[in-house]
């Protein structure tokens, strides 16, 4: 059988997700076409060869509305045969358009097909797809306590997993330092489509220190929740969370030999996928089984995996996988992660791959592992072997 292959991978640079970010003034559209755009032509393939183009978004509603991925390969000028679609897994999206892409690749369903995701945060903010209602309202007779939001669940982590506030905010400063470093060294330059004259991560902040951090006020403290959850210390601030984020990516993935016939140089093959539920009150900790469960398909450990790159939506997210898996600190997300990068929802997935194969390829590292938290209660999990 022949390998799913990652040809190539591009980004945006981060834009703050809010009017007047660096971004702002950018329809999604164009955003995600953009970086298709750059991403064929980087790579001087005709587009029609491309069988299909899978992407992620997690607002679809108002300019992200109707199917995003076929309308941004439209405004992209591919030709009109080339069909598209827009998936929703919540943070994981394109993480998991890139796992659909190479499983196609690998069924003989496609030859080429691009994975990508989009998410323009100042434009259609998050959960104004709800217009107002509660989505979770069918299932309050199976969790008749309700469910809670992301950022309760993450100091229900931090409880249970007992990080402090600084912990937290140690591991915040410590993501800008490395993003700032690696940005400083030009590891991102190769990765970062530009945007008009953005392109540089307008989310890193060079400058940030724990001592900085500890003065944030918490950002969920809810004196209603204290009697349901007397654990929590309410810990999570804007400083150890990820920022909203508008931003793009897309990777291009091929059947090895299609690759090799158009002379194309494959960066990175997939090895092995897993995706699992998990429980929906605490919802970020699906990254736990979902490693596990990719472990045992692929046969190998973690001292195994040069790099892994474990979302930061919240600090207590990779803090709490760090010490469970009992894992190099080092190797985790060593550029920096979402808390200084951004996480532009749907696009985070294949955003985070494309730093993981270059990561590799900058340090020879052969395996790397991606695994990401997803609203709800679910989490992707991905390794890739360089070439």
């Amino acid at each position: 059988m022949t390998n799913a292959v990652i040809v190539d991978a591009v980004r945006t640079a981060s834009g703050k997700g809010k009017p007047g970010g660096a971004l702002s003034e950018v329809h999604p559209v164009e955003l995600l076409a953009t970086t298709l755009r750059a991403l064929l032509t980087r790579n001087d393939i005709d587009p029609a060869t491309v069988d299909d183009v899978i992407a992620g978004c997690v607002s679809q509603s108002a300019e992200q509305s109707i199917n995003v991925g076929r309308n941004a390969l439209l405004a992209a000028g591919l030709p009109e045969s080339v069909p598209g679609t827009t998936i929703d897994r919540q943070c994981g999206s394109s993480q998991q358009a890139a796992h659909f892409a190479a499983q196609g690749v690998l069924a003989g369903a496609y030859d080429a097909v691009i994975a990508c995701g989009v998410e323009s945060m100042s434009r259609v903010p998050m959960f104004s797809n709800t217009q107002g209602k509660d989505p979770y309202a069918p299932l309050t007779e199976r969790y008749p306590d309700g469910l809670v939001p992301q950022g309760i669940s993450a100091e229900l982590i931090a409880a249970r997993w007992k990080l402090t506030r600084e912990e937290l905010d140690i591991f915040a400063a410590q993501s800008h330092q490395r993003a700032a470093a690696a940005a400083e060294a030009g590891l991102f330059g190769t990765q970062i489509v530009p945007v008009g004259d953005h392109a540089v991560d307008e989310t890193v902040r060079p400058t940030t220190t724990p001592d900085g951090l500890a003065g944030l006020r918490p950002s969920f403290a809810d004196p209603g929740l204290a009697e349901r959850f007397p654990e929590i210390t309410w810990s999570i601030t804007p400083g150890n969370a990820s920022p909203l984020t508008d931003g793009a990516s897309a990777v291009l993935i091929m059947n090895e030999d299609r690759a090799a016939a158009l002379g194309l140089r494959p960066r990175a093959r997939f090895h092995s996928f897993a995706v699992t539920g998990s429980d929906p009150l605490l919802m970020l900790t699906g990254i736990m089984p979902a490693t596990e469960k990719i472990l045992a398909r692929s046969g190998l450990s973690i001292a195994d995996l040069d790099a892994y790159e474990v979302n930061e939506a919240f600090a207590p997210v990779p803090l709490a996988w760090l010490r469970e898996f009992d894992a190099d600190p080092d190797r985790l997300n060593p550029n920096g992660g979402a808390i200084a990068l951004g996480h532009p929802l749907g696009a985070s997935g294949t955003k985070l791959l494309t730093t993981l194969v270059n990561h590799l390829e900058s340090t020879g590292g052969r395996f790397g592992l991606q695994t990401m938290c997803e609203g709800g209660g679910m989490a992707n999990a991905l390794i890739i072997e360089r070439l």
